[in-house]
């Protein structure tokens, strides 16, 4: 009930500063895609299984709001899929891109708006910036009542993307997860994105942990991905 309030206060302050922000036509974009393996902060999220994915994006002004799904595999008996509601604002300060936001993270096994056994919410600040061709950034996410109930969870990132050609772009990251009752792992990962189309995208990215006695799914991996976006 608590992690909700916060999910409530925050989405209520997303609406309030969307509302200041200047006028401007509502737009939709959707995605699609698949992937070789659902890859979460260098974790499988489908015992290294291929997963299809598609999402709605809705903005307005500073604001924006969106859903995501994607089919998942945690084991025998346990969610089947994953269903992420977000929302934000993203204002500009100077040079700096900032995108203030709260996500839930809701699965097939868990019911109503509750974390679960599985669903939980996190609260978002990130900010990036441009430094030369390239764009840098770093980001935070917090949760007070991870998965399993684990206790607050912190994930701290910063990542880097450069463009090579038009169509071609590197890029990276490095993070942090450290969870209250469930220990903490650092990962890392950096990988090639290429446009074929104007609306299909690809990504071939390398993914790995400093915590591979937790088991398999946070060994080193290549997970390929091709994206569609309207």
């Amino acid at each position: 009930m608590k992690a909700m309030k916060i999910a409530l206060a925050a989405a209520a302050a997303t609406v309030a500063l969307s509302g200041a922000a200047m006028a401007d036509e509502l737009k939709l974009a959707y995605n699609i895609g698949v992937t070789s393996d659902y890859v979460f902060r260098g974790v499988s999220q489908t015992q290294e299984d291929p997963a299809v994915q598609g999402g709605i994006d809705a903005t307005y002004g500073l604001g924006y709001a969106g859903v995501w799904a994607s089919n998942v595999d945690f084991g025998s008996k346990n969610p089947s899929t994953e269903v992420d509601f977000y929302a934000g604002v993203k204002p500009v300060v100077g040079d700096t891109n900032l995108d203030l936001g709260v996500i839930y993270y809701s699965y097939s096994k868990d019911k109503g708006l509750t974390p679960g056994a599985y669903s939980y919410v996190e609260l978002k600040a990130a900010a990036s910036r441009a430094i030369g061709p390239a764009t840098a950034g770093v980001a935070v996410y917090y949760s007070p009542q991870f998965p399993g109930k684990t206790g607050d969870a912190t994930y701290v990132e910063a990542n880097l993307s450069v463009p090579v050609s038009p169509k071609m772009s590197l890029s990276g990251a490095v993070g942090h997860q450290s969870i209250q009752k469930a220990g903490d792992y650092t990962t890392w990962n950096v990988g090639v994105g290429y446009a074929l189309t104007s609306k299909l995208s690809a990504d071939l990215r390398y993914y790995d942990t400093d915590e591979h006695s937790f088991g398999s799914i946070y060994d080193r991996r290549v997970a390929l991905t091709l994206k569609a976006a309207f």
